[in-house]
Formats: C-alpha cells, structure tokens, sequence
C-alpha cells in the first residue's frame, strides 16, 4: 500500500516555497483572526505559524473574546483588508455559535481570502472561471494526488462529505481537473455499494473510524480529510491523552486500498502548504499590479 505521506509533501515543496516569497519586495504577512479559544483552534494555528516562519513569512495573530459582537469581528477584519502590510487574511474556525459564519467569512476582501471560504471565491470556484482560490483543505487534497501522480481526469471520484468547507469545494475541485465526482452524505441509500465503485474516494464527515473495510475496493486511492479528537489514555489519572483519528478505520483499510492518506500526517500537512501557496497567489498578482 503507498502511504499518501503529507509531512512529506510538504517538506519537499516548503524550501521551493520559502525561495518564492524572497523575491519579493517586503515579507508577506498572513492575519489569523480568532474568535475565542478553543485547543484545538490554538494548535491549528500554532501550526501555521511555525511553517509561516520557517519559510520566511510574518504571521499575524489577532485574537477576540468570543463574546465579541459580530460587528466588532467584521470591524477589525475590515482593518485588515485595509492594511496593505497584510496580503492574506483567514478566519479560524469554527466560531462561536452566536456568530453568524457566513457574514464573518464574507467580510473578508475576496482578494486577500487566501482560505477560499467567501461567496464570491465559491461562486467563481463552481463556475470554473479565472481569479478564485481554491480553499486549502481542496487545493491540498488534489496537490497530494497529483504530487503520488495519481491520475484524476476521467477517473470516477467519490466524495463522502458535502460541508462548505470541505465537501463541496474539494469535489468541485477535482471536477475542474476532469474527474467525474459523486457526492454523497448522510441520506445517501447504500452509500458502501456507491463507495466501492470509486476510483478515488475522499472521506470529509467528522465520524471517527466510519469507513471500515465494507466501504472500499482493491486498488482504491483514499483521502482521508477528517480529523477526530478522541479520549485516549490518561496521564496522571487525571488528564486525558489527546487521540487524533480519522474518518477511515486505517487498520480495517489498508491490506485492502492501493493508497492511502494517515491521520495526523495526511491533508492536515497539505492543508497548511495550501493556505500558504495561495498567499504567495496573491503576493505576486499583486507584483505583477
């Protein structure tokens, strides 16, 4: 089984990156907006901020209570899409449920939307036409295949998912590059027997270990987008181990599948490179201006 290894991935496409953004002018600088505080969120962009300064970029931490008013987010974010200092901005999620997500997404300058989450970057994404971003976790799903040379035009893809943020974008994506994608979710009828007939199938549900080996096929390449913090061990008796899994039951999977993506260590990586490779998008749009 070939092991769809991001970490790798990335580490071999980071120091071309890093070269990239030296040629330009002044050192790009990427603004995460959080509201609140939740661990994980901490550790997502902790992890974006250590690959941002490892290839020379300046990550730009705000961070508001989460029970700040909407019109305050969206009033600092529209600081920023002034800030001609800042190229990209992203909004770290998820956000507090009194907040309305899709006016906090949308108030970001579409130009700077370097996570590919506003209406405008969708529409333009789901026409085909020039000038959108990809979001991260779709554009990195596809530049893991194509960096393992997995073929995607004409090839029956199915995306198990249907989420805004990862479902949908990811199989509009692929669809871009020729294959032909069925998505499916949770009233699909038989969702094994439609799962099996997949050349390539791409998991984004948020069910811990849901796809088990009833749901694949021999010489099936398989994503696994989700990522799961589960109760593990405890330290101390007192102190839970953190436990991260995917939507794919690996070990049920992978005497089965001809590919597939780990969890951590498969898109998360990717996702990250992504975010990363659409700022520099928008650093030398803007050089060329």
């Amino acid at each position: 089984m070939l092991l769809l290894d991001g970490k790798v991935v990335r580490k071999n496409i980071a120091k071309t990156l890093e070269e990239n953004f030296k040629k330009f002018s002044r050192r790009a600088t990427l603004a995460i907006v959080q509201i609140g505080d939740l661990a994980p969120s901490n550790a997502y962009i902790k992890q974006k901020k250590l690959f941002g300064e490892s290839i020379g970029v300046v990550v730009k931490h705000l961070k508001l209570l989460a029970d700040s008013l909407e019109s305050d987010i969206v009033g600092e974010i529209q600081k920023l899409n002034t800030d001609e200092s800042v190229q990209g901005i992203i909004v770290q999620l998820p956000l507090p449920k009194n907040i309305n997500i899709s006016n906090v997404l949308n108030s970001v300058n579409k130009d700077k939307d370097v996570d590919g989450l506003t209406a405008t970057n969708f529409r333009k994404l789901a026409e085909g036409v020039s000038g959108y971003f990809i979001p991260a976790t779709a554009r990195g799903v596809c530049e893991l295949l194509e960096y393992y040379k997995v073929p995607i035009a004409g090839e029956r893809v199915v995306v198990v998912g249907r989420s805004m943020l990862v479902g949908k974008p990811t199989a509009l994506a692929l669809l871009l590059r020729g294959a032909t994608v069925t998505i499916t979710h949770s009233q699909t009828k038989n969702l094994a027997e439609v799962t099996r007939l997949a050349d390539i199938l791409i998991v984004a549900i948020g069910k811990p270990r849901f796809i088990t080996d009833e749901y694949v096929s021999q010489n099936q390449v398989v994503v696994d987008v989700g990522i799961n913090d589960i109760s593990g061990e405890k330290f101390d008796e007192e102190i839970p181990k953190r436990h991260l899994v995917g939507d794919i039951d690996f070990d049920s999977v992978k005497n089965t599948v001809r590919a597939l993506s780990p969890v951590p260590g498969g898109v998360g990586p990717m996702t990250v490179l992504a975010l990363f490779e659409n700022l520099f998008d928008v650093c030398r749009k803007s050089q060329k201006s």
